[in-house]
């Protein structure tokens, strides 16, 4: 994993950290990381130092449930995606202090989204917190893959989603 440098965040004390996964439809990667996150924040008793969302930047599942695919993968690996589907909106630039999108493209939506550069300067590429070791820049989307694309995400999001958890945890105990 490389270097992040993260935006101001509360102290623990103050309020809970604000994430928001983003993705493009808000069906498949973004309710994963906000699942993968929460099983996590879950599994350290850490519930009340978090708030934790996801939404999309394109309109297309508004009020759904994730992809069936999606939440039968994550389901495999104890994590239930309950989340109903959501497009990103103005203010949430405001709320959130971690903006996370999946990929270059959600991450050049986002960018073109940000009402401030302070605002922007909260998004942050998923991929920043992927282990060196990982072949990939961005987090891929298994919409048009079997089975094997959804497993590939969720390993990801496992590896990325830990690192983005221990990163923010060290940063704001300091």
């Amino acid at each position: 994993m490389q270097h992040i440098d993260l935006p101001l965040l509360p102290p623990c004390d103050v309020r809970p950290v604000r994430i928001l996964f983003v993705c493009l439809g808000n069906i498949c990667r973004s309710p994963a990381a906000e699942g993968v996150l929460r099983a996590i924040v879950q599994q350290h008793g850490t519930e009340a130092q978090w708030e934790i969302d996801s939404a999309g930047t394109g309109d297309w599942h508004i009020g759904d449930l994730p992809d069936r695919r999606m939440r039968l993968h994550a389901r495999n690996r104890g994590i239930e995606l309950n989340h109903r589907c959501r497009q990103v909106r103005e203010s949430d630039f405001d709320h959130f202090d971690l903006i996370i999108p999946m990929d270059h493209s959600n991450m050049r939506n986002l960018h073109n989204m940000a009402p401030t550069t302070e605002a922007a300067g909260k998004i942050l590429p998923m991929a920043a917190f992927l282990d060196s070791s990982a072949r990939y820049d961005h987090i891929p989307d298994p919409y048009y893959e079997g089975s094997e694309g959804f497993e590939l995400v969720l390993d990801l999001l496992d590896d990325a989603v830990g690192n983005l958890y221990r990163t923010v945890t060290a940063r704001r105990q300091d």
